[in-house]
Protein backbone atom coordinates (compact mmCIF):
# COMPACT_ATOMS: atom_id res chain seq x y z
CA UNK A 1 0.00 0.00 0.00
CA UNK A 2 1.78 3.35 -0.89
CA UNK A 3 1.78 6.26 1.37
CA UNK A 4 -1.79 8.85 1.05
CA UNK A 5 -0.82 11.76 -1.21
CA UNK A 6 -1.35 15.36 0.39
CA UNK A 7 -3.50 16.86 -2.14
CA UNK A 8 -3.15 20.21 0.74
CA UNK A 9 0.39 20.65 0.47
CA UNK A 10 0.95 19.51 -3.02
CA UNK A 11 -1.68 22.28 -4.15
CA UNK A 12 -0.13 25.08 -1.60
CA UNK A 13 3.03 23.76 -3.57
CA UNK A 14 2.12 24.88 -6.59
CA UNK A 15 0.60 28.51 -5.70
CA UNK A 16 -3.16 27.31 -5.96
CA UNK A 17 -5.18 29.40 -3.72
CA UNK A 18 -6.71 26.90 -1.27
CA UNK A 19 -10.17 27.91 0.43
CA UNK A 20 -11.19 26.47 3.63
CA UNK A 21 -13.82 26.46 6.85
CA UNK A 22 -12.93 26.36 10.73
CA UNK A 23 -14.24 23.74 12.58
CA UNK A 24 -14.84 23.92 16.05
CA UNK A 25 -17.92 21.87 16.86
CA UNK A 26 -15.98 19.12 17.58
CA UNK A 27 -18.45 17.03 16.17
CA UNK A 28 -17.73 14.44 13.56
CA UNK A 29 -21.69 14.97 12.71
CA UNK A 30 -20.93 18.30 11.72
CA UNK A 31 -17.77 17.59 10.11
CA UNK A 32 -19.17 15.13 7.91
CA UNK A 33 -21.88 17.98 6.77
CA UNK A 34 -19.69 20.26 5.59
CA UNK A 35 -16.64 17.77 3.87
CA UNK A 36 -19.62 17.65 1.37
CA UNK A 37 -19.60 21.51 0.64
CA UNK A 38 -16.96 21.70 -1.12
CA UNK A 39 -14.54 23.37 0.59
CA UNK A 40 -10.63 22.46 -0.65
CA UNK A 41 -9.70 22.16 3.35
CA UNK A 42 -10.73 21.61 6.87
CA UNK A 43 -9.77 23.41 9.93
CA UNK A 44 -10.15 20.87 13.00
CA UNK A 45 -9.58 22.69 15.61
CA UNK A 46 -7.73 21.57 19.14
CA UNK A 47 -6.77 24.91 20.38
CA UNK A 48 -9.73 26.82 20.98
CA UNK A 49 -12.58 24.17 21.05
CA UNK A 50 -13.31 20.85 23.61
CA UNK A 51 -11.64 18.99 21.27
CA UNK A 52 -9.75 15.54 22.29
CA UNK A 53 -7.84 12.93 20.78
CA UNK A 54 -11.07 10.25 20.34
CA UNK A 55 -13.55 13.19 19.00
CA UNK A 56 -10.86 14.36 16.27
CA UNK A 57 -10.50 10.52 14.87
CA UNK A 58 -13.93 10.46 14.63
CA UNK A 59 -13.83 13.84 12.50
CA UNK A 60 -11.03 12.90 10.49
CA UNK A 61 -12.65 9.74 9.77
CA UNK A 62 -16.02 11.34 8.81
CA UNK A 63 -13.82 14.03 6.41
CA UNK A 64 -12.50 10.71 4.57
CA UNK A 65 -14.89 10.04 2.59
CA UNK A 66 -14.85 13.79 1.08
CA UNK A 67 -11.91 15.66 -0.99
CA UNK A 68 -11.78 18.69 1.55
CA UNK A 69 -8.41 17.73 3.42
CA UNK A 70 -8.59 17.90 6.89
CA UNK A 71 -5.82 19.95 8.66
CA UNK A 72 -5.58 19.64 12.61
CA UNK A 73 -4.61 22.82 15.02
CA UNK A 74 -3.07 21.14 17.87
CA UNK A 75 -3.37 22.24 21.53
CA UNK A 76 0.01 23.94 21.51
CA UNK A 77 3.79 22.93 19.91
CA UNK A 78 4.12 19.89 21.98
CA UNK A 79 6.16 17.06 21.04
CA UNK A 80 3.86 14.33 22.63
CA UNK A 81 0.56 15.67 21.02
CA UNK A 82 1.75 16.43 17.80
CA UNK A 83 3.29 12.77 17.62
CA UNK A 84 -0.68 11.32 18.77
CA UNK A 85 -1.94 13.38 16.16
CA UNK A 86 0.07 12.13 13.38
CA UNK A 87 -0.46 8.99 14.45
CA UNK A 88 -4.07 8.84 13.88
CA UNK A 89 -3.56 9.58 10.95
CA UNK A 90 -3.13 13.64 10.17
CA UNK A 91 -0.73 15.15 7.40
CA UNK A 92 -1.30 18.80 7.71
CA UNK A 93 -0.99 20.42 11.04
CA UNK A 94 -1.16 24.11 11.99
CA UNK A 95 0.80 24.62 15.05
CA UNK A 96 -0.40 27.83 17.31
CA UNK A 97 2.10 30.83 18.87
CA UNK A 98 5.09 29.88 17.04
CA UNK A 99 6.87 33.40 17.70
CA UNK A 100 11.18 32.14 17.03
CA UNK A 101 12.86 30.03 14.59
CA UNK A 102 14.17 28.01 17.54
CA UNK A 103 10.17 26.95 18.20
CA UNK A 104 9.83 26.32 14.83
CA UNK A 105 12.65 24.10 14.80
CA UNK A 106 11.35 22.35 17.15
CA UNK A 107 7.91 22.55 15.93
CA UNK A 108 9.70 20.43 12.56
CA UNK A 109 11.54 18.17 14.56
CA UNK A 110 8.13 16.86 16.01
CA UNK A 111 7.34 15.45 12.43
CA UNK A 112 9.85 13.98 11.82
CA UNK A 113 11.94 10.26 12.73
CA UNK A 114 14.97 10.55 13.96
CA UNK A 115 17.96 11.18 12.85
CA UNK A 116 15.77 14.70 11.31
CA UNK A 117 13.58 15.07 14.26
CA UNK A 118 12.19 13.35 17.68
CA UNK A 119 9.18 11.66 16.38
CA UNK A 120 8.35 8.70 18.46
CA UNK A 121 8.12 5.56 16.13
CA UNK A 122 5.20 2.92 16.45
CA UNK A 123 4.94 -0.09 13.88
CA UNK A 124 0.85 -0.05 13.60
CA UNK A 125 -0.69 3.32 13.55
CA UNK A 126 -4.32 4.48 11.68
CA UNK A 127 -1.46 7.15 9.75
CA UNK A 128 0.61 3.50 8.49
CA UNK A 129 -2.75 2.47 7.22
CA UNK A 130 -2.38 0.00 10.30
CA UNK A 131 1.42 -0.97 8.92
CA UNK A 132 0.14 -1.80 5.36
CA UNK A 133 2.24 1.19 4.31
CA UNK A 134 5.58 -0.09 2.92
CA UNK A 135 8.40 1.80 4.55
CA UNK A 136 6.03 4.61 6.15
CA UNK A 137 8.89 5.71 8.45
CA UNK A 138 11.32 6.11 5.33
CA UNK A 139 9.00 8.38 3.90
CA UNK A 140 6.11 9.44 6.19
CA UNK A 141 7.75 13.10 5.96
CA UNK A 142 7.26 13.56 2.11
CA UNK A 143 3.52 14.12 2.69
CA UNK A 144 3.33 15.65 6.10
CA UNK A 145 2.43 19.60 5.72
CA UNK A 146 4.17 22.15 8.75
CA UNK A 147 1.55 25.53 9.06
CA UNK A 148 3.05 27.65 12.04
CA UNK A 149 0.98 30.48 13.20
CA UNK A 150 2.54 33.82 13.95
CA UNK A 151 0.30 35.68 16.66
CA UNK A 152 2.57 38.57 18.00
CA UNK A 153 4.80 41.90 16.38
CA UNK A 154 7.38 40.15 17.59
CA UNK A 155 6.83 37.19 16.00
CA UNK A 156 5.75 38.89 12.36
CA UNK A 157 9.29 40.56 12.48
CA UNK A 158 10.89 37.39 11.99
CA UNK A 159 8.50 35.89 9.55
CA UNK A 160 11.76 36.00 6.79
CA UNK A 161 13.94 33.59 8.65
CA UNK A 162 11.14 31.33 10.37
CA UNK A 163 10.26 30.76 6.67
CA UNK A 164 13.43 29.79 6.00
CA UNK A 165 13.34 27.05 8.74
CA UNK A 166 13.38 23.42 6.58
CA UNK A 167 10.35 21.57 6.90
CA UNK A 168 7.78 24.78 7.60
CA UNK A 169 5.81 25.06 4.13
CA UNK A 170 2.98 27.77 5.61
CA UNK A 171 2.81 30.60 7.87
CA UNK A 172 -0.58 31.39 9.27
CA UNK A 173 -0.99 34.82 9.96
CA UNK A 174 -3.47 34.69 13.66
CA UNK A 175 -5.35 38.12 13.15
CA UNK A 176 -6.76 38.36 16.26
CA UNK A 177 -3.65 37.25 18.74
CA UNK A 178 -1.84 39.95 16.51
CA UNK A 179 -4.40 42.30 17.15
CA UNK A 180 -4.15 41.49 20.81
CA UNK A 181 -0.41 41.61 20.88
CA UNK A 182 -0.86 45.36 19.19
CA UNK A 183 -3.23 46.55 22.07
CA UNK A 184 -5.94 45.82 19.89
CA UNK A 185 -7.63 43.31 21.85
CA UNK A 186 -11.04 42.09 20.41
CA UNK A 187 -10.35 43.35 17.27
CA UNK A 188 -9.23 41.43 13.68
CA UNK A 189 -9.34 44.08 11.14
CA UNK A 190 -7.97 47.23 12.53
CA UNK A 191 -7.34 49.46 9.72
CA UNK A 192 -3.93 50.08 11.19
CA UNK A 193 -3.56 46.18 11.37
CA UNK A 194 -4.61 45.16 8.26
CA UNK A 195 -1.90 46.54 5.67
CA UNK A 196 1.02 45.48 8.18
CA UNK A 197 -0.86 42.02 7.58
CA UNK A 198 -1.18 42.33 3.85
CA UNK A 199 2.59 42.83 3.66
CA UNK A 200 2.92 39.86 5.78
CA UNK A 201 1.15 37.90 2.83
CA UNK A 202 3.25 39.25 0.23
CA UNK A 203 6.47 39.04 2.54
CA UNK A 204 5.74 34.68 3.28
CA UNK A 205 5.01 34.50 -0.59
CA UNK A 206 8.13 36.16 -1.28
CA UNK A 207 10.03 33.94 0.98
CA UNK A 208 8.67 30.68 -1.01
CA UNK A 209 6.17 29.95 1.55
CA UNK A 210 2.51 29.55 1.64
CA UNK A 211 1.04 32.43 3.92
CA UNK A 212 -2.43 31.61 5.57
CA UNK A 213 -5.37 33.33 7.32
CA UNK A 214 -8.57 33.31 8.53
CA UNK A 215 -11.53 35.84 8.42
CA UNK A 216 -15.57 35.81 8.07
CA UNK A 217 -15.83 38.78 6.22
CA UNK A 218 -15.88 38.30 2.69
CA UNK A 219 -14.06 41.54 1.87
CA UNK A 220 -11.28 41.02 4.23
CA UNK A 221 -10.76 37.41 2.98
CA UNK A 222 -10.50 38.94 -0.52
CA UNK A 223 -7.97 40.87 0.71
CA UNK A 224 -5.68 38.92 1.39
CA UNK A 225 -6.16 36.77 -1.29
CA UNK A 226 -5.22 39.53 -3.73
CA UNK A 227 -2.19 40.07 -1.03
CA UNK A 228 -0.57 36.21 -2.09
CA UNK A 229 -2.62 34.51 0.40
CA UNK A 230 -2.92 30.92 -0.22
CA UNK A 231 -4.51 28.93 2.10
CA UNK A 232 -7.29 30.91 3.29
CA UNK A 233 -10.54 30.18 5.98
CA UNK A 234 -13.27 32.02 5.35
CA UNK A 235 -15.19 31.20 7.95
CA UNK A 236 -16.38 28.78 10.56
CA UNK A 237 -19.21 26.05 11.66
CA UNK A 238 -19.70 27.60 15.08
CA UNK A 239 -19.98 31.32 13.05
CA UNK A 240 -22.43 29.80 10.78
CA UNK A 241 -24.31 27.88 12.84
CA UNK A 242 -25.05 30.88 15.30
CA UNK A 243 -25.99 33.84 12.47
CA UNK A 244 -27.62 31.89 11.17
CA UNK A 245 -29.85 30.72 13.56
CA UNK A 246 -30.06 34.28 14.81
CA UNK A 247 -30.82 35.41 11.41
CA UNK A 248 -34.04 32.87 11.11
CA UNK A 249 -34.95 33.78 14.71
CA UNK A 250 -35.23 37.46 14.03
CA UNK A 251 -37.41 36.86 11.31
CA UNK A 252 -39.96 36.34 13.23
CA UNK A 253 -39.39 37.31 16.36
CA UNK A 254 -38.22 41.23 15.35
Amino acid sequence: MELPKNTFKAAIKAGKPQIGLWSSLSSNYSVEVIAGAGFDWLLLDMEHSPNDLESLLAQMQAAAAYPSHPIVRVPWNDMVMIKRVLDAGAQTLLIPYVSTVEEAKAAVSYTRYPPHGVRGVAGVTRASRFGRVKDYAKHAHEEICVLVQVETEAAAAQIEAICAVDGVDGVFIGPADLHASMGYTGETANPKIMPMMEEAMRRIRKAGKAPGYLSPVEADAKKMLAAGCLFCAVGADIGLLARGAEALCAKFKS
